[in-house]
């Protein structure tokens, strides 16, 4: 039985470039919270013990600006670079790009502050309490180097009204265990001759997913084996595609891996919460409804940071 708090690790190097602005740290609560906040504060409720920042280095004096002080006493917080230095990772290159390698990119910057069982998200997702509770509850008490898991949740919970969404799609067995994920980067919601479908394009092919297909939001609970895998995969990653400035090395990538050679297997969390994101600027209208919705229900205070709310996980389990 392990009892060792586990590892939060946030994805927030991004650019932003189809939001237009450094979202990790726009604000959406009632008291100009940022999604991260609410992520944190779900984290340290369902046990997290510590929380590690992946981000650009330039973001470093605001990053601790924003979260140092009130998160001081509340949880462990740490920082890491994702940067575009090859050589940390035994690669003797040096290849131009403007963009860093991709989430399994980052996750890989931030081995030095990983020292047992983690969970990665991304930084601009709204995931919900019953998400961060089952995952903390899995890496608590069943994760190991051959079982490890993700949450899924349903593709038509997490969608934009703005435009494509980047997503993972799981394809899971009859016993709840992931059999292979396929990253899909152009997935949306198609409205024609009174059909309302989501899809994704493959070429210039459209492909029907059904609403309560699993699909991955960078919401993965790993060992520290997983980073051994990374790194021996991502030489001949980069090596592959060093004259393409837009490869990125996908967190799924990953998991899909060592599925299919029989490393481990990756249990999927289902949640039936409804994710909301800012991945377009003209989302952060409905991201501020959602909340302020959240807030005036009980689930979340006003004034999110003036104390952290026990609750009863059982609440939550199967919601």
């Amino acid at each position: 039985m392990l009892n060792k708090k586990p590892i939060l690790v946030i994805l927030a190097a991004g650019m932003a470039s189809r939001y237009g602005s450094a979202k990790q740290v726009d604000g959406f609560g009632p008291n100009n919270e940022k999604i991260i906040d609410y992520s944190i504060y779900d984290a340290i409720r369902a046990g997290f013990g510590k929380v590690v920042f992946v981000i650009r280095e330039e973001f470093l004096g605001i990053m601790k600006e924003t979260f140092d002080e009130k998160l001081r006493g509340k949880i462990e917080v740490a920082y890491a670079f994702q940067d575009f230095n090859l050589r940390k990772f035994g690669i003797d290159l040096e290849i131009e790009r403007q963009k860093p390698w991709g989430t399994a990119h980052a996750v890989m910057s931030a081995e030095p502050e990983i020292d047992g069982p983690f969970c990665v998200i991304n930084a601009d997702d709204f995931y919900g309490f019953d998400a961060f509770n089952k995952m903390a509850k899995f890496l608590t008490s069943e994760v190991h180097d051959g079982k490890m898991a993700l949450v899924g949740f349903e593709i038509g919970n997490t969608l934009s009204d703005f435009g494509f969404v980047s997503r993972g799609v799981c394809h899971v067995d009859d016993a709840g265990y992931m059999q292979g994920v396929t990253e899909r980067t152009n997935i949306y919601r198609r409205k024609a001759d009174d059909q309302d479908d989501i899809v994704y394009k493959e070429g210039d092919e459209e492909v029907i997913l059904h609403p309560q297909t699993r699909v991955s939001m960078n919401f993965w609970g790993f060992t520290p084996k997983v980073l051994a895998v990374a790194k021996e995969l991502f030489p001949a990653f980069v090596d592959k595609n060093k004259d393409n400035p837009k490869a990125e090395f996908f967190i799924p990538d990953i998991p899909d891996y060592m599925v299919k050679n029989n490393i481990a297997s990756f249990a999927v969390l289902p949640t039936s919460a409804k994710w909301f994101g800012v991945t377009y600027k003209e989302d952060k209208e409905a991201v501020q409804q959602s909340i302020s919705t959240l807030v005036a229900l009980g689930e979340y205070p006003a004034a999110l940071w003036g104390y952290v709310k026990e609750v009863d996980p059982s609440l939550y389990l199967d919601r």
